[in-house]
């Protein structure tokens, strides 16, 4: 049985994934505060100590990230880079500090969002991180050594999160976290490297 790592598994999407991941594989929940394992992707230090602890793995999935909402004629560059130093560096740093970590022809499968496909006003911080990730990547998919595959999952809204965040998103259709988690089981289970998979639009 593979051994997968999912940042993030104590929120709604990382849960979803975590039980579809579960049917099949062995997997090691890390959360930020709670959880079986905990870790700041954040801080490289608390990355590295991570899997110094858990060891070699087969795949790591990051279903996190902090962004900053808010009309850009008013937004602070510290507001700004809310975005940029956690769910865009956050998901950066675990695949160059966890890249030794994973095993030969193993995989990282990362979360953007659509909002790098679908502007939305007081976005402009989600529509840049998102982007950004997608790059990261196309790029880091034909370096990475030793057979190991990259991709990212760029979900909707969540239904889940239609409490929370449905006023940013009149007009979308919202899809399950059990729905998007799908699109994790094919990235870690399947073939494709640098690939985005888009789902729900």
């Amino acid at each position: 049985m593979t051994k997968i790592v999912v940042i993030g598994a104590t929120g709604t999407l990382g849960r979803a994934v975590t039980a579809e991941l579960k049917a099949r594989h062995e997997v090691i929940e890390v959360g930020a505060t709670r959880g079986q394992y905990r870790v700041d992707s954040t801080d490289p230090a608390s990355i590295e100590k991570l899997f110094r602890e858990i060891g070699k793995v087969d795949g790591v999935v990051t279903t996190t990230g902090k962004l900053h909402f808010g009309p850009l004629p008013e937004m602070t560059v510290e507001q700004f880079w809310v975005g940029l130093r956690d769910k865009l560096m956050g998901q950066i740093n675990v695949v160059l500090t966890a890249q030794q970590y994973v095993n030969d022809g193993g995989s990282f499968t990362l979360t953007s969002g659509i909002l790098a496909d679908e502007p939305i006003r007081q976005g402009a911080n989600a529509t840049t991180v998102n982007l950004a990730l997608e790059g990261f990547v196309r790029g880091a998919a034909i370096e990475l050594p030793r057979g190991i595959r990259i991709n990212v999952v760029s979900p909707t809204v969540l239904t889940e999160s239609l409490e929370a965040y449905g006023p940013f998103f009149y007009g979308f259709e919202a899809v399950t976290a059990q729905r998007a988690a799908q699109a994790y089981l094919r990235s870690v289970e399947g073939a494709q490297t640098g690939r985005v998979y888009r789902v729900g639009s």
